[in-house]
């Protein structure tokens, strides 16, 4: 049974719609065999969005090393938080270099927090320049940003740049704040990007809610949103394997079931969102 796919915005791409992240298991260092047997098991279960960052660890070397001949079989992602052009420069080298590619599917702008961090990046000599230029020469197909912090500064970048993609959370705590749901999602499917969800399980604080008994509500819930994938990071094979049977079961949540689990999450909706700090 193949995991359902969808296109990725513009880019024309169709991906899982459960796409392996770079943390977990994978942000780690000298967890080789594990991180080998995750993303292999991954790809043989049918997924096909692999992404990692520069700022994980060891995630895009164990990424290089499990790949090898299977690279063709995935569309594959980094991101770089550099500011400025050399700094991107060197890191997608570190990249390519680690991930044993000679070209990323998207390279992404990585978690944009501030003003002052969109003047360096599309300033004079910002990491944008550096991202035109990888794409010139074909070091990446697709050009993306990713942000958890604040939605009217990913807004912002949007507007600046045509980025392909936006990574962003998506979760049922989501709307007790700054929603990336209510604002951004809307302005990137106008602007035919390719939207991507993260922080789906509230980095496994989920766990901690008191009617909690399965992860799938969740997965469920940023599926049912305009968005392409929803990227998971994985500890063990049978957390990979749970996921892609929440997948597979996947069914569009109606309109009230997405307002019950919404209501149910806001109570705890101030602990549960303490990544966007």
């Amino acid at each position: 049974m193949s995991i359902e796919k969808r296109k990725l915005g513009r880019t024309g791409e169709r991906v899982t719609i459960l796409g392996l992240g770079g943390e977990g298991i994978l942000r780690t260092l000298d967890y080789e065999k594990e991180a080998y047997s995750l993303i292999n098991r991954a790809l043989d279960l049918g997924i096909t969005y692999c992404e990692s960052a520069r700022a994980y660890s060891g995630s895009e070397s164990y990424y290089g090393k499990a790949l090898k001949e299977r690279r063709r079989e995935v569309f594959l992602a980094s991101k770089s938080h550099a500011r400025d052009r050399k700094g991107a420069l060197l890191h997608l080298q570190a990249t390519l270099r680690n991930m044993n590619t000679d070209h990323l599917d998207l390279w992404q702008v990585h978690d944009v927090r501030t003003d002052e961090e969109i003047g360096e990046i599309f300033g004079p000599g910002g990491a944008i320049e550096a991202f035109v230029t990888a794409q010139e020469k074909g070091m990446t197909r697709f050009i993306g940003v990713t942000g958890h912090h604040d939605p009217l500064i990913i807004q912002r970048c949007i507007g600046i740049f045509p980025f392909d993609t936006v990574l962003l959370p998506v979760n049922p705590a989501e709307p007790a704040y700054n929603s990336f749901i209510d604002t951004v999602i809307p302005l990137a499917r106008e602007k035919e990007m390719g939207v991507i969800g993260m922080k789906v399980y509230f980095r496994g604080l989920a766990e901690r809610l008191p009617w909690y008994s399965s992860m799938e509500p969740f997965l469920h819930f940023a599926l049912s949103q305009a968005i392409a994938t929803a990227v998971i990071g994985c500890d063990t094979l049978q957390q990979l394997e749970e996921n892609v049977s929440f997948a597979h079961s996947f069914i569009h949540l109606s309109d009230k079931e997405t307002h019950d689990l919404i209501a149910e999450t806001a109570p705890f909706a101030q602990q549960l969102m303490y990544y966007k700090r």
